[in-house]
């Protein structure tokens, strides 16, 4: 990659921590409207499994030192679909999106080559703003493959919650009973194997990686029908900083949807998040789920706010 003069490229550390968030809190500002990261977000990314900041990122600093663009490879399980980032101060470091994806793509034809596979999938998400993000990806090779959208509701002078259907109860989970959290695993992994992108991700591997999403276990709530298991709602702290509620992922299992576990659950969070004085309560849906949840989360008052595709390409193993 070429850089202008008295521009430099180099590996970040947690030193630049700052400096990092500096830029992708611009980066937001501009995709967004709003920062959506903060501190401890970028050390995790720094520190994440399967990521090695000497290899799989990148920082630019200007002339003066101050850092204008980062990127960074996610892949929490070590299986599947890499994700890339390319954060850029879109005033000072626009011209450098793209030629630090090519950098970024390079790197994922190594990591292929060292999972011992002949590609790998890789992603990258564009907001709407992102206009010429979006024509990069697709000089680069990319296609847009989904879109989600992000659905809120205010929860000021939320209802009663209202009762159940007969038989659907809903109860908080039992964060300290391994086999409640065995059981909430279960739900969630049976329940998205129909979805198109699912990866599924063992018990072990799946209780360590929940840290990074937060354990606001009375948040975490397990639905049964007359007794059966039949679905399970996981919170999130990810939307704290707007003062927000956030479903991570609401999981019904086949036999019982349709017949108001998703609901029930949803309603349940919601007044949940309303007794902490939570302004509203959001999630993510994925437009090209087959269970077409975005039915059932205009029932309960969710309305969608912005969408955000998705784009993906497949990187050849280096020396293939």
């Amino acid at each position: 990659m070429t850089l202008p003069a008295g521009w430099t490229a180099r590996r970040p550390t947690l030193d630049d921590v700052p400096a990092i968030l500096a830029v992708v809190h611009a980066a937001d500002t501009f995709a967004v409207g709003y920062p959506d990261f903060d501190a401890e977000d970028v050390r995790a990314a720094l520190t994440a499994p399967f990521f090695d900041p000497a290899r799989d990122s990148w920082l630019v600093t200007d002339p003066d030192g101050t850092v204008v663009a980062w990127t960074a490879v996610d892949n929490p399980t070590g299986v599947g679909r890499d994700f890339v980032e390319v954060y850029v101060d879109p005033g000072r470091g626009a011209d450098l999106r793209a030629p630090l994806l090519a950098r970024m793509l390079d790197r994922v034809a190594e990591r292929a080559a060292e999972r011992g596979l002949p590609a790998l999938t890789v992603r990258s998400t564009v907001f709407p703003p992102e206009t010429r993000w979006a024509g990069e990806l697709a000089e680069a090779g990319f296609t847009r493959v989904k879109r989600y959208v992000r659905m809120t509701r205010s929860l000021a002078g939320l209802p009663a919650e209202p009762p159940p259907p007969p038989g659907v109860t809903v109860r908080p989970l039992r964060a300290d009973d391994e086999a409640d959290l065995r059981l909430f695993h279960r739900i969630f992994d049976t329940a998205f194997r129909d979805t198109p992108d699912y990866e599924p991700v063992d018990f072990d591997r799946w209780r360590e990686q929940i840290p990074a999403s937060g354990k606001v276990w009375d948040e975490w709530f397990v639905a049964e029908v007359d007794g059966e298991p039949a679905g399970a709602l996981q919170s999130s702290d990810q939307a704290l900083d707007q003062d927000m509620g956030w479903v991570r992922t609401l999981s019904v299992l086949p036999a019982y949807r349709r017949r108001g576990v998703g609901a029930a659950l949803l309603w349940r969070a919601f007044t949940g998040y309303a007794a902490k004085g939570r302004a509203a309560a959001g999630l993510g849906v994925d437009l090209t789920n087959p269970t077409a949840p975005v039915t059932l989360y205009r029932s309960v008052g969710l309305a969608e706010v912005r969408w955000t595709d998705m784009y993906e390409r497949i990187v050849p193993a280096a020396g293939v």
